[in-house]
């Protein structure tokens, strides 16, 4: 199986942006949903082709309420990442899984205070995501601005708290937080350390070789 996560933009409640408007909700009703990172949704996806046409068919949302896209494809690794851009040039053939994994993307995980006020695991106050400030667009405006008012609100709400019901235990208020990518070059097979910050664990994202920068 090949897992598409997305990761949002730091000023917007992913789940909720893409779980209120038809059509993105929609084309994720077939998953199940997880949050393996704050403000974060994955799937699982049944080959390389079909997680490519999941972002392509959400591209538009991706564009408005995403960050990063990652894409974990086990024929090439088992726990490092690809970018989007690498997962589509090996789905093409451009590149073969043995010509990746030189230029990386290595991101620190930092997990919240778990004494911290309550919030949601996006990392936003779930009460923000109910609020009079929702996002419309005349493409696709979340559906409980449309016609049915209060009944499809709550249409929303049920399937948010549906997608939050099928979390695994690591799914949890305490997922950890992506940050401050470091760019590096695999050295004789391995990843140097990161150093931007302390962290417990690291995340490792390969790159093509055009979108690295050191």
């Amino acid at each position: 199986m090949t897992r598409v996560c997305f990761v949002g933009s730091p000023d917007v409640n992913l789940q909720y942006e893409l779980l209120s408007r038809e059509t993105s909700r929609e084309a994720l009703a077939t998953y199940d949903l997880r949050r393996p990172f704050e403000n974060s949704l994955e799937v699982r996806t049944i080959s390389l082709g079909a997680a490519i046409s999941l972002c392509n068919d959400l591209q538009w949302y991706l564009v408005r309420f995403v960050d990063t896209v990652l894409i974990q494809e086990p024929s090439v690794s088992d726990d490092e990442w690809l970018s989007r851009s690498l997962a589509r040039a090996l789905r093409d053939g451009h590149l073969e899984p043995a010509d990746t994994g030189t230029y990386l993307q290595v991101y620190g995980l930092e997990r919240p205070d778990p004494t911290s006020d309550k919030v949601d695991a996006t990392g936003a106050d779930t009460a923000d995501a109910s609020s009079d400030d929702q996002p419309t667009d005349d493409t696709d405006t979340p559906t409980a601005n449309k016609s049915g008012g209060g009944r499809q609100a709550q249409t929303v709400q049920q399937e948010s708290q549906q997608a939050e019901s099928t979390e695994t235990a690591t799914d949890s208020q305490t997922a950890p937080r992506l940050v401050e990518p470091l760019y590096v070059k695999r050295v004789d097979g391995d990843v140097p350390e990161y150093d931007l910050r302390p962290v417990d664990e690291t995340l490792v994202v390969r790159l093509t070789e055009d979108e690295f920068s050191p």
